[in-house]
Formats: structure tokens, sequence, C-alpha cells
């Protein structure tokens, strides 16, 4: 039997937690979840022991107590966060929406299926029990959506087992991995969402070590290699944006960084400016670099390149993600793909290119974790 690749990445790239799109006033044939069930139980298991176990609920008395459990485990505190959030433009208005939605109808939900696992969790970290179940419950999400059906996956009341036990009349020697509502959807219109680039996320080797284009093999500066760190902050993202953007606060932690200064008298920070930076390595020695401002969205990033703007020797990049409460930054670098230090060496060892550039990479991460772990300190202390 031959594959349809694009049906298959459909199905797999438009798969997520659908809540305010199920449609709770249409029938689910129980046929159909134990045919997406008969499908999941294909998923690997370790030691290839059948030890899942499907709870299929229909009977609205228990399906009721599930909702109330819901509500009790998080379902209210979702509700009352999405009535703060509202109208707020908040990163997580949408999420909280959606969540209370479920929260609020989920006894209506046409059944509801809870996959577990013969067992108990003792966080030894030896294999074999959630790594046994994860894939085969996502196998069912999968194969609900390829029939029309929806989903959510949901954890929160597994903050109450002894109650969902009970309800449940579930072994004490079994473990619920996640609840599941399942409805059909309304439309089957879903696309994929916005995601991180695999190439920004991606690491070869060693973590954080990217590549920008051409095969991840070898080290070679033509495949735009690069290093990527990354930081959560609790802290006021708009302290957060002022050290992001501060072209000297790096120079406070870095041990090759010394310093800049605006090449502009009044620098509003626009694309386009300019500021020249000094740096000291013991193996490349003193330089200055000539620095634009090519990536900036106030209060998100703010990035620069070195040298020629339409052939720089490298990209420096900072980004703030609002993850409500927590501010992630992540700090990264692109060398080339123009002419720089980095390319006089390599020039001078060609035969070394690879190894040349891995210990650049190295010592940029580095340095690049110490300012990020200094942000951190300096706005959380």
């Amino acid at each position: 039997m031959e594959l349809d690749p694009k049906s298959v990445d459909y199905v797999l790239t438009t798969t997520r937690s659908v809540r305010l799109r199920l449609d709770f006033d249409r029938p689910v044939d129980p046929q159909i979840i134990l045919d997406c069930i008969d499908i999941a139980e294909q998923a690997p298991t370790g030691g290839n022991i059948g030890s899942r176990r499907w709870i299929v609920i229909t009977d609205p008395k228990r399906k009721k107590q599930i909702s109330e459990l819901y509500l009790k485990s998080a379902g209210n505190w979702m509700i009352t966060a999405r009535d703060r959030l509202s109208g707020t433009g908040h990163p997580n208005e949408k999420m909280f929406k959606s969540a209370a939605f479920l929260a609020e109808n989920l006894q209506r939900s046409p059944a509801i299926v809870i996959p577990a696992i013969i067992g108990i969790h003792d966080n030894s970290g030896r294999p074999g029990l959630f790594d046994s179940v994860i894939q085969s419950a996502w196998s069912f999400c999968l194969a609900l959506r390829s029939r029309g059906l929806g989903t959510a996956w949901t954890t929160a009341i597994l903050s109450e087992a002894d109650e969902l036990k009970e309800i449940l009349d579930l072994p004490k020697e079994t473990t619920e991995i996640a609840m599941f509502p399942v409805a059909w959807t309304k439309g089957l219109d879903f696309k994929p969402a916005p995601r991180t680039s695999s190439r920004e996320i991606t690491y070869f080797d060693s973590y954080g070590m990217t590549f920008e284009n051409g095969p991840a093999f070898p080290f070679a500066f033509s495949n735009g290699p690069g290093v990527a760190v990354d930081v959560d902050i609790v802290a006021n993202k708009r302290d957060v944006w002022d050290l992001m953007s501060d072209i000297n606060f790096a120079s406070k932690f870095s041990n090759e960084f010394v310093g800049a200064n605006w090449d502009q008298e009044s620098p509003s920070i626009k694309l386009g400016d300019t500021f020249t930076g000094r740096n000291q390595n013991e193996h490349i020695g003193e330089w200055t670099a000539k620095c634009t401002i090519d990536a900036l969205e106030l209060g998100r990033l703010f990035g620069w390149c070195t040298g020629d703007i339409s052939s720089p020797g490298a990209r420096w990049r900072y980004e703030l993600f609002d993850l409500g409460g927590t501010v992630r930054v992540r700090h990264r670098v692109i060398l080339g793909p123009g002419n720089s230090g980095l390319t006089r060496i390599i020039a001078e060892n060609p035969q070394e290119e690879s190894k040349i550039i891995r210990n650049r990479l190295y010592a940029l991460r580095q340095n690049m974790e110490m300012v990020l772990d200094g942000m951190k300190s300096s706005l959380e202390d």
C-alpha cells in the first residue's frame, strides 16, 4: 500500500487540542471510538507488554461527576482567569477562553475517554510505564482527527486521582494518563499552527548548535552555523526588554565583549542605527566591529549584524517570549555569510574548518549563557 505523505502530514500538522469547536450536540457512535483505540493500540510499547487500558465514559451521571471533579481540580480557576483576562489582550487570553469553555461544558461531551496503564509510576527513571502509553494516547487523537472528530488533551483532573479512581472504579495499581472529551468538530478546516522553525530549535551534536541552511554536516561555514541559548526570567517584560536592548549590558558578564558606543548622538533604537562594539579574545586578539540594527520589534525582538549589512560577518538576536508571569529570552547568533576574523583563521587552516567552527561556537555559547544568567540574576534578585 502506497502512502500519501501529504494526507498523513495534514493530519499530523492539524491535530491539536480543540475546545470551542467541539460539537456537544451531535452523538458519537461508540464503535468509532473503539476503532480509534484499535489504531492507538498499534503504538509501540515497552517490552511489548499490553498494559494499556481505556475507559470510555458515556453515562450522564458519571460524566457529571467527572465534570464537577474537573471544575474542582482546575476548571474553576480557568473560568476565573478567563473572566479576569477578557479584553486585556494578554497572550493567554484566548487559551483561557477556550479552556474555561471546556470546563463549563465538559459533561456535555458525547464521550469522555481516559487512557490508563497498569502500574504505578515510582519516579525510578526506569522505562516502560508513561513511555508505553503517551504515544498511544496521541495516536488516538490522530485517529479521531482523521475521522472528523476532535478532543483536547487535558491532565488537570489527574491531581484528584483518588476521587477519579472512585468514580471510575479504577484499581489503585492503575495510573491515569490524560482525559479526552470526544466530539465531532464544527467544520474540518483546521490549519497548522505557527511554530518555530526546526532549524532554530534542532541542535546537532551538542545543545544549542544550529545550522541556517544546507546539510547539517560537516560543520562548514557555508552552512550558516550558529548557537542559541534560552533562559526563563520571572520579571516584568518591560524590564527584560530594557536589558535586551542595552548594547552595553552584556559587557558586565561576557569574557569577550568589552563594550560599545552608539554612532549616533541620540539613538532612538530603530532599524539602521549603528554602534561600534569592542571585543577581545586570547586567540583572536582585540578588535572592533561595526554593528547595524537589522531586526527590531519593540518589546520582542532586538538584533544586529556585524560588518556589511548585505553580507554580515555574524547576526545576533535577542528574542522575548511572554509566557504569562515568566519571560523567556532566547539569545542566538548565526555566523556569516560574510568575512570575519573567523573566516581568516579558517582560510589559514582549511583542513581544520570543522574544529575551528566547533570551538568558536562553544566559546560563544559559554559567553551567551553567562550574559543570560546575568540578566536573570539582575532582574530576579
